[in-house]
């Protein structure tokens, strides 16, 4: 079977990690097919959201520990090289990627849905940096993302301490969006995937690259960016529907265009 599941609903691409009988531990395969569909993904027009998930009891433990210790110097570096792609990817969509989290989101794992857009995560999920567990530094942007949503000084307990978190301190964190039962953590990520491929996604995507690169700029810089983008949103479809939709009092049908 694959390692990782794809399947399309609408407008909305499905993307599960698949290896349950090694909690979704990372594979190559796995990676390179992540990267893969991300790139595709950015190139169809009619997929407007993405969804993330893990099969079977976990969203994933991240790197597979049990092959740990047997790859040398170069295959690590390869190896990272290809995550350092995939995790590119996700920022680089310029559509919403929601993560489902449940069980364990483990090291590179847990750093694979701070990539993510948005995360939702049932109530027994758990989040651990587990690399200092094993003697290693995070890899994957974790070391990029986790300072920047909850500070250097809580980041770096994480990191340290290596210490699992429940989904309610992820979301006390600002880590989570949203806590559910596990019972309803698909129907909650699809209902809202759906909800977002049915909004403007070119303002959306527009939104989620200047939000990236707010992290590494100035004031100037972004109010800049913002001029500019917002000079090329008022040529869109969606925003011309947008109009219309308020001044006859309707909701708005956006086609992302």
């Amino acid at each position: 079977m694959s390692d990782l599941l794809v399947e399309k609903s609408g407008n909305v691409l499905f993307l599960t990690l698949n290896r349950p009988e090694r909690l979704n531990a990372f594979s190559a395969d796995m990676i390179l097919a992540l990267t893969t569909e991300l790139h595709q993904a950015k190139a169809d027009d009619s997929i407007r959201a993405v969804v993330l998930s893990g099969s079977g009891r976990s969203f994933s433990a991240g790197g597979d520990v049990k092959t740990m210790g047997e790859a040398n110097g170069q295959q690590v570096y390869d190896h990272i090289g290809r995550l350092n792609e995939c995790i590119k990817a996700f920022k680089d969509l310029d559509k919403p990627i929601i993560a489902a989290v449940h069980g364990f989101a483990a090291g590179a794992a847990f750093n694979l849905a701070l990539a993510c857009d948005q995360i939702l995560a049932a109530e027994d999920s758990k989040f651990v940096m587990s690399f200092s567990q094993v003697g290693l530094i995070s890899d994957g942007g974790g070391l990029y993302f986790l300072p920047r949503i909850i500070g250097p000084y809580k980041a770096k307990q994480l990191f340290f301490n290596a210490e699992p978190i429940t989904a309610a301190q992820a979301e006390e964190y600002g880590i989570v969006n949203k806590v559910v039962p596990l019972e309803q953590l698909k129907d909650e990520a699809v209902s809202y995937a759906h909800k977002l491929s049915q909004g403007p996604v070119k303002a959306y995507g527009m939104m989620k690259k200047i939000i990236n690169a707010s992290a590494v700029s100035t004031l100037e810089e972004i109010l800049e960016q913002e001029r500019i983008a917002q000079t090329l949103m008022i040529s869109t479809e969606d925003h011309q529907e947008g109009i219309h939709a308020f001044k006859e009092k309707r909701k708005p049908i956006f086609q992302g265009k």
